[in-house]
């Protein structure tokens, strides 16, 4: 299998160009080496680990000296440009920091958000980042490439369209988008039909006869505005389908009614993009299997780890295993996905999958120096996880558990091993391994009501994940109390006493009566009875230290609680 080629900055300056787009500084697009290896947001206070060859949008950068130390920064990181919101002053420093760092400028139309125009550039970057199978073609175009089929529709048709779905959300538009209406160029910036259009073409029957035709559907602009003066072209629209099922439509602005030649054009359009839709919709399952199937490869390690890693984006990059799991298993595709877009938002290279009845994600960091145990991408991935956690609610009772740091693909394996572990003791809810919740309040960890923790990393819960892999093995050696505890055991179980309780009850108020009574809800001086009574009878020396030990092992990994 292999690797698609990334988008280049020409290819996107196409695409988006005359409409979001422009480049405003810089060494015209396709003139060096303009690959895009993906799209990074830049945050002054935390700024995350930039991909190779990123296209960074500057949000919130104002002014050209802040532009001029962002270009420089970012030459520095080989990035492949900066976009900042137009109008872009270009002054004598922003020039000289263009040229010197080799990072094109590029300017975001006014109107258009952050959000869509990251949107518009993942769904172009998409393709190859998990490999294909070859160049698959679709009526000679890339298959799924719906930006290139909507210029090649414009140009059989010599009008600007676009390919939307059910819900009038746009999949793709092509160029000469500037001939269009205003209304279009709305469309196209919110990548939604606005809702009083889509109302207007509702009350006037279009999308009924849209959908029961499959000839093209010319539409008028309104007589006199009708409160929309910005809709001045008409449309001509056809739908798409598959079978009897309709997947969309495309819609050109036209300034006549379509010739016959030009309307079967439309039509056979509308069969191509079907192709296209189609598969889109079944590589989405493919591309969710195929990453899972990487993800699993290279989280288990051995010969083939490496090249998932590198088909993941993620070779020579340390990188943290976040293991998500949720109480009801109905939930776990839904919250799969949820992670795999919230952590795409972090950082364009990030890869989350279901593997089994648990979610893995891979966060890159930035290495902490040399000789750094990791700690800072571990504490990064706290934050994220919680921020999601704190997203999607408490509904399925989710936890994610955080691995250690894995510089290389190697050290993946034992990352996912910490993961799991700290995973382990976040599914068992409320432990009772030291008197208390498992969910006390620590430098890692994100607390929810009753006590319980929703984050963790295995440094937070070495001590409870080692105890449970100590019940664990005592389980399978079919280890059973012995000395004091099984005396003290037997004795209640003869008569009726709670000996072993009372004992448990002094180990974990460190010898402290009065705690120890307080819980037990009997006096101090019926408590000290009972503590003379059990030393009689299991000949436990409790001022020994070795045999106090010896009892809270056993009560803790042989004899729990309950």
């Amino acid at each position: 299998m292999t690797m698609r080629p990334h988008a280049s900055l020409q290819r996107v300056l196409d695409d988006l160009g005359a409409t979001l787009l422009e480049l405003v500084c810089g060494p015209p697009a396709g003139t060096g080496s303009d690959e895009i290896g993906g799209v990074a947001i830049h945050d002054p206070v935390d700024e995350p680990a930039l991909p190779r060859r990123a296209l960074v949008l500057g949000v919130g950068v104002h002014g050209p000296l802040d532009a001029a130390a962002l270009l420089t920064s970012l030459g520095q990181h080989e990035a492949a440009g900066l976009v900042l919101r137009s109008p872009v002053t270009v002054t004598a420093e922003v020039t000289a920091a263009v040229q010197a760092s080799g990072v094109p400028l590029l300017g975001l139309t006014r109107g258009a958000s952050w959000t869509q125009l990251a949107a518009l550039l993942r769904s172009l970057l998409a393709e190859g980042d998990v490999g294909d199978d070859g160049a698959e073609t679709l009526g000679g175009i890339p298959s799924g490439d719906l930006f290139s089929v909507a210029n090649a529709v414009a140009a059989l048709i010599d009008a600007p369209v676009t390919i939307e779905d059910r819900s009038s959300r746009v999949l793709a538009f092509s160029g000469r988008q500037d001939e269009a209406d205003p209304s279009r160029v709305e469309t196209i910036l919110g990548r939604q039909v606005p809702e009083r259009y889509s109302r207007l073409l509702t009350e006037r029957g279009v999308f009924r006869d849209l959908y029961r035709s499959d000839q093209p559907v010319y539409v008028e602009p309104p007589v006199g505005g009708a409160g929309l003066p910005e809709f001045t072209l008409p449309r001509a629209a056809v739908a798409v389908r598959a079978g009897d099922e309709v997947l969309g439509s495309i819609w050109a602005a036209v300034r006549e009614p379509l010739s016959a030649d030009r309307a079967q054009a439309m039509c056979d359009a509308a069969r191509l993009v079907a192709l296209h839709l189609l598969r889109i919709r079944a590589g989405a399952d493919v591309s969710r299997r195929l990453r899972a199937d990487l993800l699993s490869t290279a989280l288990e390690g051995g010969i083939g780890a490496f090249e998932a890693v590198r088909r993941l984006g993620l070779a020579d990059q340390p990188v943290v295993v976040l293991a998500l799991a949720v109480a009801d298993p109905a939930e776990r595709t839904r919250l799969a996905d949820g992670l795999a877009m919230h952590l795409s938002a972090i950082h364009p290279r990030c890869a989350a999958a279901l593997v089994g009845d648990v979610t893995y994600g891979l966060i890159p960091v930035s290495a902490d120096g040399p000789g750094s145990d990791g700690t800072g991408g571990e504490l990064r991935a706290v934050r994220i996880a919680t921020d999601f956690l704190d997203r999607v609610g408490d509904r399925s009772r989710p936890v994610i558990g955080i691995g250690q740091v894995a510089f290389d693909a190697a050290g993946l394996p034992a990352a996912r091993a910490c993961a799991d572990r700290a995973l382990r003791v976040l599914r068992a809810g409320v432990a009772d391994f030291g008197g208390g919740p498992v969910g006390a309040s620590g430098p890692g960890g994100a607390g929810v009501a009753g006590g319980g923790r929703r984050v963790a990393r295995l440094a937070d819960v070495h001590a409870e994940a080692l105890l449970m892999e100590l019940r664990d093995l005592a389980a399978a050696h079919g280890d059973r109390p012995t000395g004091p505890v099984a005396r003290l055991s037997a004795y209640d179980a003869e008569h009726g006493t709670n000996l072993v309780e009372t004992l448990r009850a002094w180990l974990d108020a460190f010898g402290d009566v009065a705690a120890a009574s307080a819980t037990m809800f009997v006096h101090t001086n019926t408590f000290r009875y009972r503590l003379r009574r059990l030393a009689e009878v299991s000949g436990i020396d409790l001022a020994d230290p070795e045999q106090r030990f010896a009892a809270m092992l056993q009560l803790r990994a042989i004899f729990p609680a309950g």
